[in-house]
């Protein structure tokens, strides 16, 4: 048998580690009379790291940056 902690989070139990059981194995849940304390999460102002970084691109460089990749392997291997 194993212990593992947790918490509910309203609608389904999350786990602070992975569980290392199989699918369809019987576990026992205990419910305790202790709570965590609840840190609401960030507002997520873009949907990735790409649209938020987008702000500090510079269109400029767009055509070098396309082209890096095959310039850094013609120099390295001399098939400039």
């Amino acid at each position: 048998m194993l212990t593992l902690n947790g918490y509910y989070d309203g609608s389904t139990v999350q786990t602070a580690e992975k569980i290392p059981a199989k699918k369809n194995q019987k576990v026992i849940i205990t419910v305790l009379d202790e709570f965590i304390e609840e840190v609401p999460m960030k507002k997520r102002s873009t949907e990735s790291a790409r649209g938020s970084l987008a702000q500090y691109a510079n269109p400029s460089l767009w055509e070098k940056e396309e082209k890096a990749w095959e310039k850094d392997v013609g120099e390295r291997y001399g098939n400039a």
